[in-house]
């Protein structure tokens, strides 16, 4: 299969200026963007509208990781990375892998790690740790502009902080279980339909329905790559509507703003 794959790729190409670096979801793209600058061009191999948990990588991605010499992986244990990450190192054995969830406090079960903001800081660090390694001339360059971000890392942490300390009822509803990091940190309680992966048994359903009406729960947030059918479903059956909360866009920062938004208009 690797000899397959390397006939595939075929030599390398001739290298650029720019840093080329290979990131797993879109989310981190913004990190590794806002860190490298100019300096930087980034493949993403999970592109968007596609499930992490389901997408496999095709061979012109694989050519991409053959031109990169940084590799940033989530790490925290992202289905497509269990499956893939090898064949990812192996297209390019001279990049750099980054851990990026390295110094993450994780929780089980649970690798949605960049949905804290807080967590997201420790993963522009990484990252920027990462490039400084592979290109040490420009690192007070990457430095500052790492420097520039987690401010506004900080200023979004304490928006959101400062907007859900005031709602009362501290349940939220959704169809997939992404969000406990951030449930974490802002002292909230994730309640899922979707258990560990598994299509919700009709057990499942009843157990969410009912919990919803006893948290007065009339929102259930969706996320835009899986199969909106069930939320719909529970929806109906507590009386309410269901919102889209994506855990994947590309505009890390924008996007955490609306999932604040959307969080405190459902829970006021």
């Amino acid at each position: 299969m690797l000899a397959i794959l390397a006939i595939a790729l075929g030599p390398k190409a001739e290298t650029t200026d720019k840093i080329a670096v290979v990131v797993s979801i879109l989310p981190q793209a913004e990190f590794v963007e806002s860190v490298g600058g100019d300096k930087v061009t980034v493949t993403v191999m999970v592109p968007p509208g596609q499930d992490p948990h389901t997408y496999a990588p095709t061979i012109s991605q694989l050519a991409a990781v053959s031109q990169a010499r940084l590799c940033a992986e989530v790490g925290s244990g992202i289905d497509f990375e269990l499956s893939y990450m090898d064949s990812i190192v192996e297209a390019n054995r001279d990049m750099l892998l980054v851990n990026c969830s390295e110094g993450i406090e994780l929780i089980e079960n649970d690798p949605h790690v960049w949905l804290s903001p807080r967590n997201a800081k420790i993963m522009v660090e990484n990252i920027c740790d990462g490039l400084t390694q592979v290109d040490p001339q420009n690192r007070d360059y990457y430095i500052q502009n790492e420097n520039q971000y987690l401010a506004k890392l900080d200023m979004l942490d304490t928006a959101i902080n400062s907007t859900l300390a005031r709602v009362t009822d501290r349940w939220f509803l959704v169809d997939h279980p992404a969000w406990g990091y951030f449930a974490r940190d802002y002292d909230l309680t994730q309640l899922a339909i979707e258990i560990e992966g598994k299509t919700p048994s009709p057990k499942d359903l009843a157990d969410a329905e009912q919990k919803a009406i006893e948290h007065d729960i009339n929102v259930v947030f969706a996320s835009p790559e899986f199969d909106v059918k069930i939320a719909r479903n529970v929806a109906e059956a507590i009386g309410g509507t269901v919102a889209f909360v994506d855990p994947l866009a590309r505009g890390y920062i924008d996007n955490m703003y609306r999932v604040r938004d959307e969080l405190a208009e459902a829970m006021d």
